[in-house]
């Protein structure tokens, strides 16, 4: 039923406006493209003179946002770079790590890389030559993989030892020192007891409290037999060793005279069973005293060993 519009009736569509006042269906806001502002609908609409539909997300696609009007505007998530372009949000995250670096700062992070890179790679060529069975190479270039290696990256194989090690070992040293009161002969000094005190409560340990009187005296005595003589080419090399050891440390002690000549001994006592244990064990020390050494200038440190030559030198004349 069609009701005249002239006499105050109904429009069907435009519900019941005269003809006069009738409005746009569809208000129209202006997009814009690439190729300049186009008649595009607000809500849903068709193109004008395509009647195709337009797709409310294309500005999200790019990094735009629809303004209150239609009119897209930059989204707060996207980016743009130097001239002003804008950058999609995906390409913005995807510049991360060294490649989000300015060019100055990815050369430097580039160099250090690889000289890690090259760093770790000779480390683990130095070790994997110290511990390979003895060949060509290793015979050429000993001396270049044991300063590599010792005493920071040292391998054995002690921590899987079927045997570990029940006993304590101690080094002791006295001295007979000539004074201006005649000679005299110093009590037991234990030297083991001096790095054990500078071992004890110290986060970083210094590897020469840990381990040179130790390895020292281990290659005394595998130099030696029972009767402490030398059973190789080894043994006067590895007393010589000791030696210069004991000197050291006695230099840090005043004893009123010259050291003119050392005794050495080893004191080694069984650790002792866990409580719980029925196992019986012998605490008691026994000990392997060496003979005096006569102390001559190679035994002491530079300035003493310069001066016990000159002394020796005015003795002579």
């Amino acid at each position: 039923m069609v009701i005249d519009g002239d006499r105050g009736g109904m429009d069907a569509d435009h519900g019941g406006g005269a003809e006069s006042e009738r409005k746009a269906a569809w208000p129209e806001a202006v997009g814009h493209r690439a190729d300049g502002p186009v008649g595009e609908p607000a809500d849903g609409g068709t193109d004008a003179g395509t009647g195709r539909i337009p797709r409310q997300d294309a500005g999200r696609d790019a990094g735009l946002d629809p303004g209150p009007n239609g009119s897209p505007h930059l989204s707060p998530a996207a980016d743009t770079n130097g001239g002003g372009d804008v950058v999609p949000p995906a390409a913005a995250a995807r510049r991360s790590g060294i490649a989000g670096l300015s060019l100055p700062y990815q050369v430097v992070a580039a160099l250090a890389l690889a000289v890690l890179g090259v760093l770790g790679a000779v480390h683990l060529a130095m070790v994997f030559l110290h511990v390979a069975p003895s060949n060509t190479l290793t015979k050429q270039h000993s001396e270049a993989i044991d300063d590599w290696v010792y005493p920071e990256f040292e391998q054995n194989w002690k921590l899987f030892a079927p045997n570990p090690l029940q006993q304590n070992i101690a080094v002791h040293v006295r001295a007979e020192v000539a004074g201006d009161d005649g000679r005299r002969i110093t009590p037991w000094m234990s030297l083991s007891g001096e790095d054990g005190e500078a071992i004890r409560g110290n986060l970083l340990p210094s590897h020469v409290d840990q381990n040179e009187l130790r390895r020292g005296w281990d290659f005394f005595l595998n130099s030696h037999d029972s009767e402490n003589r030398s059973n190789g080419l080894r043994g006067d090399l590895s007393e010589r060793y000791v030696r210069r050891i004991v000197m050291l440390r006695l230099d840090a002690h005043d004893y009123g005279g010259t050291v003119e000549r050392i005794q050495v001994r080893s004191a080694v006592r069984s650790v002792p069973a866990p409580a719980w244990s029925e196992e019986k064990t012998n605490t008691r020390p026994t000990y392997r005293v060496l003979p005096w050494w006569t102390v001559d200038p190679a035994d002491l440190p530079g300035d003493d060993a310069a001066a016990r030559a000159s002394q020796g030198e005015e003795t002579d004349k």
